[in-house]
Order: C-alpha cells, then structure tokens, then sequence
C-alpha cells in the first residue's frame, strides 16, 4: 500500500502541473513580463504566507499539526525584504490583494483557526513546492532581471537555514507518514492539496488576466 505522502503526491499531480503551466507562470518564467509583474506576484505571496504563519504560532503544540511548524521553513520575513527591494520601503502602502488571492488566504487562515489537518494540506503544497519549483524561479528571477544571487529581490526563495534540502524533504514525507488521522480524514486531506493548487492556479489566472500579453 502506498504512503500517505505518495498518496498526496500522486493524487495532486495533475493540479500540480496546472499550476506550474500556468500562462502567466509560463510568460514570467520565459522573460516575457517586466519586473513589475514578478514584484505583483510577491505581493500576492505575501497574503499567503501571512496567513500561513500567522496561524503557525497557536498550532506548534497541535497533536497533528504541530510537528510541521519548523521555524526555518518560514518565509515571510525574506518575502518583506524581497519587497522592500523590489517597491520600496512604504511598499505596505500599495499592498492590495487580488480576489482570488484573497479567497486562498483566507481558506488558509480557516484551516490554521479550526482544521489543522487542512492546514497540513495547505503547508505541504506551499513549502515543499518552494523548495522544489521555487528554485527554478529565482534562477530566472536573477538572470532576467538582474537580481544579486540569492540577494534581495529573491530571498523568498533561499532557505539559509536549510542546508539539505533533499534530506530536508525526505524528513518532510516521514512526517506526512506519520500523521495520525484515519482514512476519511486523510482523504479529506488530499482533497485539500487539490484544493490548494485550485487556489493558486486561480491567482495565477487573475496575475494573467492583470498582465496580458499582447497578441
């Protein structure tokens, strides 16, 4: 029988792949949008992660959710110095959410306040994809728009306090493994990865529909 983080893998592979084939994902990552997008982006990641670690606090002691709670996954403290940089210190002042991001940090937040197995779904399809797919983005994000390596612009993206990622990852699973829920939760569970990437793969359609490529 398969392994619950296997499970999770597999049955949210085809939204996986929506997401990352997204037009406007697809257009940033081929140097077809300026900065401005790429910074629009950020700031839509930053919605998300607000809620992702606003939540994080009360759920460390959590008997499911708690083990996942690592400090040194935290991203939103890179993201404000990535956004300081790309809009400047009063970047907070011209901080606005579109709606579909709106929608996915709120069902985040919902998951943190009262579903922690949910939450679960939402951190696995956030971090794991940032220390996987993440990196292909700030190479791009470097060589397209001038970005130091690894310096501001893309911090979001550099795990300082991840050595190993691959074995960081590996660890990950094993606590997926491990979680303590029985078969109908863990169903409900993967259908909120599915959920997750629905979620984003909104926000990239609304990100595309902002920045248009002429045809």
């Amino acid at each position: 029988m398969d392994s619950f983080s296997t499970l999770i893998r597999t049955a949210s592979h085809e939204q996986h792949v929506e997401a990352e084939t997204s037009t406007f994902m697809s257009d940033l990552l081929g140097g077809r949008l300026g900065v401005d997008a790429y910074a629009r982006y950020t700031e839509q990641l930053w919605f998300v992660y607000e809620a992702l670690e606003t939540g994080a606090e009360e759920l460390a002691s959590d008997p499911v959710a708690g083990a996942f709670i690592r400090p040194e996954l935290f991203r939103l403290r890179a993201l404000e110095r990535d956004l300081t940089h790309l809009r400047g210190p009063e970047w907070r002042s011209g901080l606005s959410a579109l709606t579909a991001t709106q929608v996915y940090a709120d069902r985040v937040r919902a998951c943190a306040e009262s579903w922690p197995s949910g939450y679960i779904a939402h951190h696995y399809t956030r971090y794991l994809g940032d220390l996987s797919g993440g990196q292909i983005i700030r190479d791009k994000a470097e060589k397209t728009w001038g970005f130091e390596k690894k310096g501001d612009g893309v911090r979001f993206y550099v795990f300082e306090e991840i050595s190993n990622p691959a074995a960081f990852k590996r660890g990950y699973r094993e606590l997926l493994d491990a979680v303590d829920a029985d078969d109908l939760e863990k169903q409900r569970i993967v259908a909120e990865c599915k959920r997750a990437f629905a979620l984003n793969t909104g926000v990239f359609r609304a990100l595309g529909e902002e920045f248009p490529l002429s045809a």
